[in-house]
């Protein structure tokens, strides 16, 4: 139960941007994840929530940032981004629920 529950705190939610598909059409997909997962345990991750193999995982520290938002300086957090590429013929529909 509690390894179950390590994984959906490990990977935090896919990200849906311009650049993450158009690298769907190379069989990746993006995700925001924990700050303090390893690639292992991502890797572990995604295999077990989605029942696909994995064969490379990159990642991306996003560093925290300052903005002026309406004339005040104002923080944004920074994340983890994670490219997971699949075994080829795999896919992950991002469009569904897990």
């Amino acid at each position: 139960m509690k390894s179950d529950l390590m994984k959906y705190n490990i990977i935090l939610s896919p990200m849906i941007t311009e650049k993450s598909t158009n690298l769907s059409a190379l069989n990746k997909v993006t995700f925001k994840v924990s700050k303090d997962a390893s690639k292992k345990s991502i890797r572990n991750s995604i295999e077990k929530l989605y029942k696909v193999k994995v064969i490379k995982i990159n990642t991306v520290n996003k560093k925290d940032r300052f903005k002026f938002v309406r004339g005040k300086l104002a923080k944004q957090s920074g994340f983890k981004k994670a490219i997971v590429t699949l075994k080829e013929g795999q896919t992950i529909d991002l469009t569904t629920g897990v």
